[in-house]
């Protein structure tokens, strides 16, 4: 898994994608954050599988309108039980991506919805609530994980028009 790191206003941000991405210009790719409360379980995870999903086609980012400290060792655990890393994913408040150019932003979480910022220019927004396993076994994060990536995936490629037979996309029914 390769760490890529952005050369935009998010500064140190890591951005994790599944595969190597040479010959690939992250600039030409769509923009996504998803956006949660505390950006430690799961919109990390939702950051994570898109990057590897979807790789080639978007760029997905994450953050929290009042980030934990830490991500969730569920979390982590979820996804590297199905070959995921988590090396360079960690909470980010939304504030470092207010001046990102993105093109879609997905709020995971009612509190997120609510109080989500009001970006410079106008932004699609969408609202995809997943339960928050955070403090709960692990077999929590693994079903959360699952419906991330059964319900976001195919609703971020039909929200950014994107080819779900492009080489970048993974069939996500096998993992």
């Amino acid at each position: 898994m390769g760490l890529h790191q952005n050369n935009s206003s998010l500064g140190r941000i890591n951005l994790t994608f599944g595969m190597c991405m040479n010959n690939i210009d992250i600039n030409t790719l769509k923009t996504v954050l998803i956006l949660c409360t505390g950006n430690s379980c799961r919109s990390q995870m939702a950051e994570a599988l898109l990057n590897h999903d979807l790789t080639g086609q978007v760029r997905a980012i994450s953050a929290g309108t009042h980030p934990q400290s830490r991500i969730a060792a569920g979390a982590i655990q979820a996804l590297e039980n199905i070959g995921l890393s988590a090396d360079g994913l960690y909470p980010k408040d939304v504030d470092i991506v207010l001046n990102e150019a993105i093109d879609l932003v997905i709020t995971v979480c009612d509190n997120a919805k609510e109080s989500c910022p009001i970006f410079p220019r106008p932004i699609r927004q969408i609202h995809l609530p997943f339960h928050d396993p955070h403090g709960e076994p692990l077999e929590s994060f693994i079903r959360v994980r699952d419906e991330i990536r059964t319900k976001l995936i195919p609703m971020v490629i039909e929200e950014l028009g994107l080819n779900s037979n492009d080489q970048g996309v993974h069939d996500v029914s096998s993992m």
